[in-house]
């Protein structure tokens, strides 16, 4: 069984760097990388390329996480029976690092967030519904999609172990505890802070005549509004010389 995992994440990694967004923006001459957020997945594409770009790059993000579990489905389904909804599972998370982490792109790749869902709607499409509402209810009142994605995939583990004890996900009572985990892995990688904002921070101190002089300078991008289609820069100069003096400047 251990090596049914290994092949599952090494199928669903290598299914996960097709990175339909950075392949879509190549056909156009356009380096996601460079442009927006520098992000190659569905937000920065639909920002920088369109809505049809945008659409596109979500169904392939979504459609490949099926692929990948549907390759594995048919490799160990006589082999392992009772256990390939597990491996399925495998196969999934491995998309979703192919897909964050892709070798070929020095491991900076997109967000996850419709491999998630393409990862849950093969897995447990029972969660789908609750998770989809909760992430709709949350963008419509905050405007911040990053919220939504989170507060929905924290319902996803609770939905997750739920339907396990009632046994509905169709797993082996052995391995729900497993299952478990490795939806928590797949909540962390959601809450882990780089893919939240991009911060860049540049300091800059001189000392006149036993002055300290202190120039911070930060630049904030927050991803907290992934679909909104407006960009914050935020830049703050603080200056401390011989007590505290503050000049802040807002740009938006």
């Amino acid at each position: 069984m251990l090596f049914g995992r290994v092949i599952s994440v090494g199928i669903g990694y290598l299914c996960g760097m097709f990175l339909s967004g950075f392949l879509y923006g190549k056909k156009e001459n356009v380096d996601l990388r460079k442009v927006g957020s520098g992000n190659v997945g569905t937000t920065n594409t639909m920002r920088n390329l369109g809505v049809k770009a945008g659409i596109l790059t979500l169904i392939g993000d979504v459609c490949k996480v099926f692929m990948a579990m549907v390759i594995v489905w048919l490799i160990f389904r006589n082999r392992y029976p009772d256990s390939v909804k597990v491996l399925e599972l495998y196969a999934g998370v491995g998309c979703i690092l192919g897909h964050d982490f892709p070798a070929y792109m020095k491991f900076k790749g997109g967000k996850g967030i419709a491999c998630t869902g393409g990862l849950l709607i093969g897995f447990c499409p029972l969660a789908v519904p609750i998770s989809l509402g909760i992430f709709i209810l949350v963008v419509a009142i905050t405007r911040y999609v990053s919220l939504g994605s989170i507060l929905g995939v924290i319902s996803l583990e609770i939905q997750i172990i739920v339907f396990g004890q009632m046994g509905l996900l169709s797993v082996p009572e052995q391995y729900l505890t497993e299952v478990y985990i490795v939806f928590g892995f797949v909540a962390g990688d959601f809450l882990r802070e780089p893919r939240t904002n991009s911060v860049s921070i540049q300091r800059n101190r001189k000392h006149r005549k036993g002055k300290n002089k202190c120039l911070i300078s930060v630049s904030l991008e927050p991803e907290a509004g992934e679909l909104l289609y407006r960009w914050y820069y935020i830049k703050t100069v603080i200056r401390l010389q011989s007590g505290l003096h503050l000049h802040r400047k807002l740009k938006c």
